[in-house]
């Protein structure tokens, strides 16, 4: 039963692999007297569980046929069995530990248990997520193994009121994104009444893609912020300057430190547009902070690459996600420079009213827990900011993916070139392909190259997110081609041969209600198995993930402070994988 234990990384995962292994064994053993219990029964166990727990039992003393009964429900609900290493994923997130757990095991279905179990104290567990989508469809998804329970589901949506809020908090769990949960958070502490509050407390939570929220983001502050009074025609008159400046001759730039610094001659060119005589007089430091803006709003902030324009507006795209981060501004002018430099309409700088990081906020729960693809490699940060520990979880099946070297070419036409080739290789024999880009801006030059072959192929970046679910989806049918950012989709399963679901809700506008509903899902079900066995015989899943490097130099990191599938063959271009976290 526990061959699997023998696939373990490091000594320190083998000893916590022997401690677990009995409580498996408890809750298998189990598994026939919950089977037994009828509907009602089952459900009964909610019950049973909390008066144990007012009667002086411990959570840990209920983990086993608390566990026992989730798996059972799930097993009714959704026709899902929790795995062996599913149950020990969720025993590490109930002890407040990161499960480390490969892309495709289930860790949307491994938080089911310690959500239920530690929601029985009736103080509350949070599910936190990193974008409303996941939030919703979990929340809908796992939360009907919660309701059969007996407790009730609530999701944080960027759209709700403060009442709609209210109500999902005081659900027994909650589903909802880190910004959601840090931005109301800081609402709570600018209203005057504790009656409005409409979060009551922090209990329990378990992160989703934990490095990407507490590690990569961990510094980023969610910022509440008011408009300033200020002449914004000012950033107008020096974005007309910044033509009359040359590069490395008026200024240089530091891409490293994100930094622009004038010169000499800089400076006598801008003093002389100015009509000034010193720009370092204090009545003139307005001037100099707007220019330093406006030569990095041109000089280190790129169009499709750092942020878009849409509906006339400057939108950040996220560096770890490919996501527009509407409602974000970047601080201290720049984000009003890159709108001057853009032409769009200029909005007043905002001043801070209330801040907080991810960290910080975080650090606030009494237990918290994460589960991830990608742990191990930051077990140390973890371990020292959160006093939190990392425990790979062996996978349950043996994996069939085959990883290659990464490929480095001399330029970027070649690299260009190689790619699209590549591409139509696995098209015309049915192989599918989704390749990795790291912003939009080189999505749509591969996209026009393929183009120029006649290639059908689906784009996901920022500028079309709202088909994100449904383009990633389908990525393993027979023949398909996707283009991504390092949005990719997170939380969404890449099926060979089809998603039949996804293709049976379109069939249907959406409509899972239709009668015809269950026909055409089986229809579907039978064209995806067909063709599943199609795409296994060309190879499985190609994964191509390409680095934004042109030559061997290593790229400059970037920290920008803004307010608030497994495969069967992977390649890289150039000398930088891309890490996708699905």
């Amino acid at each position: 039963m526990f061959g699997f234990f023998k696939r373990i990384f490091g000594t320190s995962h083998e000893r916590m692999m022997r401690r677990l292994q009995p409580i498996v064994v408890q809750i298998n053993a189990l598994e026939d007297s919950v089977s037994s219990l009828s509907d009602d029964a089952l459900r009964a166990q909610t019950a049973k569980f909390k008066e144990q727990l007012d009667n002086g039992a411990s959570l840990d003393d209920i983990l086993p046929e608390a566990f026992a009964t989730v798996r059972e429900a799930s097993k009714r609900v959704l026709n899902m069995r929790h795995y062996d290493v599913q149950l020990i994923g969720g025993i590490v997130l109930h002890k407040g530990m990161i499960s480390e757990m490969k892309t495709g095991e289930g860790k949307t279905l491994v938080a089911t248990t310690p959500m239920y179990l530690n929601a029985l104290s009736g103080k509350g567990a949070h599910l936190v997520t990193v974008n409303d989508y996941l939030a919703g469809r979990d929340a809908d998804w796992m939360g009907k193994i919660y309701t059969f329970l007996g407790l009730s589901v609530g999701k944080i949506l960027t759209d709700m009121d403060n009442d709609e809020r209210r109500r999902a908090y005081n659900c027994d769990i909650t589903y909802g994104t880190n910004n959601e949960f840090g931005f109301d958070y800081l609402r709570d502490n600018m209203k005057y009444q504790l009656s409005d509050y409409v979060q009551r407390g922090h209990n329990y939570a378990i992160v989703d893609e934990v490095d990407s929220i507490l590690i990569d983001e961990a510094r980023t502050p969610l910022i509440i912020s008011g408009q300033m009074e200020q002449d914004l025609n000012l950033y107008k008159e020096i974005n007309k300057l910044v033509p009359f400046l040359k590069r490395d001759e008026d200024y240089t730039v530091d891409e490293k430190a994100q930094s622009v610094a004038l010169n000499d001659s800089g400076i006598e060119k801008l003093e002389k547009h100015l009509k000034i005589d010193n720009i370092y007089d204090p009545k003139y430091f307005e001037y100099l902070h707007h220019i330093n803006k406006a030569l990095q709003a041109h000089t280190l902030y790129k169009l499709d690459q750092n942020y878009v324009i849409e509906n006339g507006k400057v939108v950040i795209i996220d560096d770890f996600t490919g996501r527009m981060m509407h409602g974000r501004r970047w601080s201290d002018g720049l984000h009003q420079a890159i709108e001057a430099k853009e032409g769009v309409e200029i909005q007043a700088e905002s001043q801070t009213l209330a801040t907080i990081t991810f960290q910080n906020y975080f650090r606030m729960y009494d237990k918290l827990a994460g589960m991830t693809g990608t742990a191990d490699t930051e077990a140390e940060e973890f371990k020292k900011i959160y006093k939190l520990d990392v425990v790979c979880i062996p996978t349950a099946k043996k994996i069939q993916r085959k990883d290659y070297h990464d490929v480095i070419y001399f330029n970027e036409k070649a690299k260009i070139e190689a790619i699209a080739k590549q591409i139509q290789e696995c098209h015309q024999k049915g192989q599918p392909i989704l390749v990795g880009t790291v912003s939009v801006e080189k999505s749509e030059v591969f996209s026009k190259a393929i183009s120029r072959l006649g290639i059908e192929h689906n784009v996901l970046n920022a500028k079309n997110h709202k088909r994100e679910a449904e383009i990633i989806a389908q990525a393993g049918r027979k023949g398909a081609v996707t283009i991504a950012t390092n949005m990719a989709g997170r939380g969404t399963d890449i099926l060979l041969g089809g998603n039949p679901e996804f293709l049976a809700r379109q069939a249907c506008n959406g409509d899972e209600n239709v009668p015809d509903y269950p026909r055409i899902l089986d229809d579907f079900k039978k064209q995806c198995a067909l063709e599943k066995q199609e795409v296994q015989a060309a190879g499985g899943l190609f994964i191509l993930a390409v680095s934004t490097i042109s030559s061997v130099a290593v790229p400059a990191v970037r920290e920008i402070r803004v307010p608030a599938v497994s495969s069967s063959r992977s390649m890289t271009i150039c000398s930088e994988s891309l890490v996708a976290r699905n």
